[in-house]
C-alpha cells in the first residue's frame, strides 16, 4: 500500500494548526499512528480506552478551541467514540475523528474486527468522509488531500463540531524496520476564513426601532465559553438599555454587573402573582443549552411577546416555544451594534423586581446552611467559595452541575466553567477535565458524583496524568439524584433499580494512579483538608455523605424558599 498519502494526513493537520492527537492502540490504525507519532510538530498521547480517549480529546478542544484529532482502530473501537462525538456535536466543540477500517470490499464478509463504519455516527456528526482505499493515482491523492482540508475546515466553521474521516487501510501497513517517514512540504491545503456576518444598516435600524418598543427586556445566556469581548459588549448594552440578564453558571457571564444568577431559587417558587410580574416582553438569547429547568418552564408558561435568538449560523432551537426571530450575527457584534454611548441604563419597575428577587434569593442561600447538618449541598457551597481565583472548573452532570448552578460563583472568582451539557451524560466528565488540564497551566478542579467518577475511571488510565488536576468526589454511594426528583423517589424500586447502591471508595483508585487522597465525613474534616487539597500534584478529595440525609435536606431547602407558598418544613 502507498502510505505516503496517509503520512501526509498528519502534515495537513499540522499545516492547519492542529497540534494535539489522542490515539488508542491498534493494528489496523498503525499507519495513522506512525504518521502522527513521528511528525515533529504534533503532540501525540495514547489512551487505551477509546471512550475515555475521545472525551479527553473533547476536553482539550474545549480549552483550546482547536480540533483535537482522535485515532482508533477498526471495529467496535469506533463505536466507543460515539458518546463524545454526540457531546461535541451538541456542545459545538471541534474534533477530527479518524477511524481505521478494512477496505470496503471486506465489509460484511465475516472478516475480523470489521463493522459498517462509513457514516457510523449518523446524525451526530457535522460531516462524514470516506478516505480513498487506493491511493496510487495522482487524482486519488489530490482528492484525499482535498478531503482532509475540507474536513478540518468543516470542524472549525461555525458552529464548530466533530467531523469523521473513515480511512480504509490495506496490508502491509507497517513500514520496514528502519524506514524513514517523510512528509511532503509542498502540499496544497485549503484554508477557509472565518465567516463574520454583520447586520446591514437597514436591519440594524429596524431592530433598534423594535427594541425601543419593549419595556421589559430579558437576556438569557446559554452555555458559552468565557469571552471577555462578549462580556464587554453586554456591559455596553446594559448601559444603553434597561434589561435583565440571566445566566447559568456554564454561560460564564456570572461576573456581569447585576446579572441574575439565582434563577433556580426565584423561579422554583409557586407564587403566581410574583412570577407573572417577572414576565418579559422581549427575550434575547444566545449560546447553547440551559441548565435551569425552572427558567425554561417559566418562559414556556409566561411567554414573551417576542424572542430573538442571536447566533451567526447553524440550527436554532426554540427552547421556550416562543421564538420569533433568528439574528445571524455573533452575540458580541449584536450587543455592540445596539449599544449607544450617549445613553445610560436606567432602572425600571421590571428590572427592580428582578434585582430585588435576586437579592432575596442570595440572602436566603447565604443563610440557609448555618447550623445545619453536614450534607453534600453544604459541601458544594464551601468548595465553590474556596475555588482558587483564575482557575478552571469542570462540572460533572447529574446533581454536580445543578448544585453549582443553584449556588453560583462569586463575581471576583474569574473562574472559567466547563460542563458536558451537550448531551448531559455522566460518561465522560472526568476524561474531559483531564483533557482540559493537559492544555493549561492553571488549576483544573472537577466536581463530580461517585457514579460519574467510577463510570469514567479509565480517564486516569494513561501516562499523562496532569499535575494541575484536582478532583472532588461527592460520594453518597448511589445515584442520589433519584431521591431528589419527582417520580423515582416515590417508587418501591428506588433503592435497587434507580439509586443502585454501591460501596466503592476512590481511595484505591488514587493509589493505583499515584494521586494524593483526602477523605472527609464532616464539615471540620472538609475545612481541614481544603488548604492542602490545592497544593502540588494531582489530588482526589472524597466527601462522604448520606443519600437519605441529602434528600431530606434538599426537600427542606426547597420548602423553605421565600418564593414558595404554603411552606412545609
Amino acid at each position: 500500500m502507498n502510505l505516503k498519502p496517509i503520512n501526509n494526513i498528519a502534515e495537513i493537520c499540522a499545516r492547519h494548526g492542529i497540534k494535539n492527537v489522542v490515539l488508542s492502540p491498534g493494528s489496523r490504525c498503525a499507519p495513522l499512528t506512525i504518521a502522527f507519532a513521528r511528525h515533529p510538530e504534533i503532540e501525540v498521547r495514547t489512551v487505551p480506552d477509546e471512550r475515555a480517549a475521545a472525551f479527553i480529546g473533547l476536553g482539550m478542544a474545549q480549552c483550546t478551541g482547536k480540533a483535537t484529532v482522535l485515532v482508533c482502530t477498526s471495529g467496535t473501537a469506533t463505536l466507543n467514540y460515539a458518546p463524545a462525538v454526540a457531546e461535541a456535536f451538541y456542545q459545538q466543540v471541534p474534533l477530527l475523528v479518524l477511524t481505521a477500517d478494512r477496505p470496503p470490499e471486506w465489509v460484511n464478509q465475516q472478516d475480523g474486527q470489521t463493522i459498517r463504519q462509513s457514516h457510523i455516527y449518523g446524525h451526530h456528526i457535522k460531516a462524514s468522509f470516506d478516505f480513498p482505499a487506493d491511493l496510487d493515482h495522482p487524482d486519488a491523492q489530490w482528492y484525499a488531500y482535498r478531503l482532509v482540508s475540507e474536513a478540518i475546515n468543516a470542524a472549525h466553521a461555525f458552529p464548530p463540531g466533530p467531523v469523521h474521516i473513515n480511512v480504509p487501510l490495506r496490508e502491509p501497513f507497517y513500514p520496514a524496520k528502519g524506514t524513514y517517514i517523510s512528509y511532503d512540504k509542498d502540499l496544497k491545503i485549503i484554508e477557509e476564513l472565518e465567516a463574520a456576518p454583520i447586520l446591514s444598516e437597514k436591519q440594524a435600524d429596524k431592530l433598534k426601532t423594535e427594541l425601543k418598543s419593549y419595556a421589559k427586556i430579558l437576556i438569557v445566556a446559554g452555555q458559552h465559553s468565557y469571552n471577555p469581548d462578549l462580556i464587554a459588549a453586554i456591559k455596553s448594552f446594559q448601559k444603553s438599555h434597561a434589561c435583565v440578564i440571566i445566566g447559568d453558571i456554564i454561560s460564564n457571564v456570572y461576573n456581569l454587573p447585576q446579572v441574575i444568577s439565582s434563577q433556580d431559587v426565584i423561579l422554583g417558587g409557586n407564587q403566581e402573582k410574583a412570577l407573572a410580574a417577572l414576565q418579559p416582553e422581549l427575550v434575547i438569547s444566545f449560546g447553547n443549552s440551559i441548565i435551569s429547568k425552572s427558567l425554561k418552564l417559566f418562559l414556556r408558561r409566561y411567554k414573551p411577546l417576542a424572542h430573538w435568538q442571536v447566533q451567526p449560523a447553524g440550527q436554532v432551537s426554540d427552547t421556550f416555544q416562543a421564538l420569533t426571530r433568528v439574528i445571524r450575527t455573533p452575540p458580541e457584534a449584536f450587543f455592540r451594534t445596539f449599544s449607544t454611548e450617549n445613553e445610560e441604563n436606567t432602572e425600571t419597575p421590571f428590572t427592580q423586581l428582578w434585582q430585588e428577587a435576586n437579592a432575596t434569593a442570595k440572602s436566603f442561600l447565604a443563610n440557609y446552611f448555618k447550623d445545619q447538618d453536614f450534607t453534600e449541598f453544604q459541601a458544594y457551597s464551601i468548595i465553590l467559595q474556596a475555588l482558587p481565583p483564575g482557575s478552571l472548573l469542570h462540572l460533572a452532570n447529574s446533581m454536580a452541575v445543578r448544585y453549582a448552578n443553584i449556588l453560583g460563583l462569586a463575581p471576583d472568582k474569574n473562574v472559567a466553567v466547563f460542563a458536558n451539557r451537550g448531551t448531559s451524560g455522566i460518561d465522560g466528565s472526568t476524561s474531559s477535565a483531564v483533557g482540559t488540564a493537559l492544555q493549561t497551566n492553571k488549576l483544573v478542579t472537577l466536581l463530580t458524583g461517585d457514579m460519574a467518577f467510577f463510570y469514567d475511571r479509565n480517564a486516569l488510565w494513561h501516562n499523562y496524568l496532569p499535575e494541575n488536576l484536582r478532583v472532588v468526589i461527592f460520594n453518597n454511594h448511589g445515584g442520589g439524584i433519584f431521591r431528589l426528583i419527582d417520580g423515582p423517589r416515590d417508587q418501591p424500586e428506588l433503592d435497587d433499580y434507580f439509586e443502585t447502591r454501591q460501596a466503592l471508595s476512590a481511595k484505591n483508585t488514587a493509589r493505583d494512579f499515584k494521586m494524593k487522597y483526602f477523605a472527609c465525613t464532616s464539615l471540620d474534616q472538609l475545612q481541614q483538608a481544603l488548604p492542602n487539597f490545592w497544593q502540588n500534584g494531582p489530588t482526589i478529595l472524597e466527601i462522604f455523605t448520606q443519600s437519605t440525609v441529602n434528600a431530606d435536606f434538599f426537600v427542606a431547602y426547597k420548602n423553605s424558599s421565600p418564593f414558595k407558598q404554603n411552606k412545609q418544613l
